[in-house]
């Protein structure tokens, strides 16, 4: 039987090497389908991103990129890897018009369809759902793989585990746009602390054993996540704080796990120099936002996020509930009175679940029937929301950029709607910041600082608790005329000129995805 191991250790490289000689073949198909003359030379970028049909931040940037390719570079097929079996091109390409006002050319764009996005959802695994997902992540990019192998891979999800898939069977450049790192030390920290959250279980954090053990898990995960990132050739992030938990995550170091693997044997430039990832601020639509009248806004607080778990919208109810308890002026009739509205994508059951279950809390503290929820709207929708708007509202932690909070400077950010978000990543480093020594934004250090309020809301606040946020909202709504119309044109050229589409363009191209597809060919 020992000399069938040779050719069982072999029969992997033979798969590879047959699937990347059937694939010269393919290409031929999918020019011929798009209608392109054979004659000229083609290459093919392929985006991994099984949700391109979400409506979502993440799902801007790849259209974006997509369009901006394909005004730049007539000679390159656009090749998308999406789970939506459920959709078809058409119909894809109809939602990205209606929801970003982004028209892209058929003809140089082609679908790989994936059965198995199934596996990459957070209720296919119960337990252990990093781990899951990152090997479902694994099986679904050989299914996109064994679909297509295109020139250059770029991954603009966050699923770093298809990177060794992708290494394998196809040899080809690889880079990623990360929105936000799949583990952060900031989430080592919890565990080792036992703070509940919501990545950190009640029953988890109670416990010594179990979060010990889950301290484990996560160094493991930790440690296999930094070998992971460090296989692509290059990496763009949305943000300063983004990039910061990167570039940790890139020259993390374990001396024990070290000692217990081959890989600093294998690859001994694996601690020595570690890359470093680029910053690229996801684009808004300044353009269309930056032409919104700064005055005469409704007394509509609003918020724009997906409706997932980390977005944190029972926050936004509660905190607007006590805004409204503890200021009776504002549970008035019109003019006085305000309103909540929230406008999210919902990608799954999960996601109606949670939608369902934040219109029952409404209902529980009494403040339904000033909350309305919006799902999946259009993007002229989204458009006159924005422009009718006083307040933007986000409560996430660590929101790794927040682009539904640059959306909401337009009245200062590019559409004037005045942002109040968390006091962590994103919007705390590179949205609600002073712009030549004017603020911003809206953000409270500490929960209740009523004595320096005045003073630190003139430098800019956050907010970081239902009590803070409810005081924030508060002075947002009793600005001055004046000082509502500095702060919202402040922030409006701070997006102008820091988060537009021009400016996320040049940042992907700098990324240096051409050099690298250049060099594959």
């Amino acid at each position: 039987m020992f000399f069938l191991f040779p050719f069982l250790l072999a029969v992997p490289f033979l798969y590879a090497f047959r699937l990347r000689r059937r694939n010269i073949s393919k290409k031929g198909v999918i020019i011929s389908a798009l209608g392109l003359p054979q004659n000229l030379t083609h290459q093919f970028l392929g985006f991994f991103h099984p949700y391109c049909n979400a409506g979502g931040g993440g799902e801007r940037v790849l259209w974006t990129a997509v369009a901006a390719i394909q005004r730049a570079h007539p000679n390159l097929i656009c090749v998308v890897y999406s789970g939506d079996m459920d959709s078809t091109k058409p119909a894809i390409l109809a939602n990205v018009q209606a929801r970003f006002n982004i028209n892209l050319d058929p003809s140089h764009l082609h679908f790989v369809f994936l059965r198995s996005r199934n596996l990459v959802e957070d209720s296919a695994w119960p337990r252990f759902t990093l781990l899951g997902q990152s090997l479902g992540s694994m099986y679904l990019a050989w299914e996109a793989l064994s679909q297509f192998i295109p020139d250059l891979y770029i991954d603009t999800m966050g699923y770093a585990f298809t990177f060794h898939v992708v290494a394998f069977l196809a040899r080809i450049p690889i880079g990623a746009y990360v929105h936000y790192p799949t583990i952060s030390t900031d989430m080592l920290a919890r565990v080792r602390s036992r703070k509940e959250w919501h990545t950190n279980a009640a029953n988890i954090s109670s416990s010594a054993i179990l979060s010990h053990a889950k301290l484990l898990y996560y160094r493991l995960f930790m440690y296999y996540y930094s070998y992971s990132l460090q296989r692509a050739q290059f990496l763009m992030v949305n943000s300063t704080w983004t990039k910061n938990h990167v570039d940790a995550i890139l020259g993390h170091s374990d001396l024990l796990l070290d000692l217990l693997h081959v890989y600093p044997l294998l690859f001994p430039s694996r601690h020595l120099s570690p890359k470093s990832a680029r910053i690229v601020y996801p684009p808004c639509d300044t353009r269309a936002m930056s032409t919104f009248s700064l005055e005469h806004r409704e007394r509509v607080i609003l918020s724009v996020a997906q409706f997932r778990p980390e977005k944190d919208h029972a926050t936004q109810l509660r905190s607007f509930q006590k805004l409204l308890l503890k200021h009776q002026e504002y549970a008035s009739s019109d003019p006085r009175g305000i309103k909540l509205v929230l406008i999210g994508g919902s990608r799954n059951e999960g996601d109606a679940e949670r939608v369902n279950s934040l219109r029952k809390l409404a209902q529980e503290l009494e403040i339904h029937e000033r909350v309305e929820f919006i799902i999946n709207a259009s993007y002229p929708v989204v458009l006159d929301w924005l422009r009718r708007s006083s307040i933007g509202f986000s409560t996430m932690v660590d929101e790794h950029f927040g682009i539904n909070v640059v959306e909401f400077m337009p009245l200062w950010q590019a559409a004037g709607v005045i942002p109040v978000a968390h006091a962590s990543g994103g919007p705390l480093q590179d949205i609600v910041v002073p712009l030549e020594g004017k603020p911003t934004g809206i953000c409270i250090i500490q929960s209740v600082c009523c004595q320096r309020l005045n003073t630190v809301f003139m430098t800019g606040f956050h907010a970081k608790d239902d009590e803070g946020f409810a005081e924030v909202l508060h002075q947002a709504l009793s600005l001055s005329q004046e000082d509502d119309l500095a702060l919202r044109a402040t922030a409006r050229k701070l997006a102008v000129n820091r988060f537009s589409e021009e400016e996320f363009v040049r940042g992907w191209n700098a990324s240096g995805w051409l050099t690298f597809l250049a060099a594959a060919s």
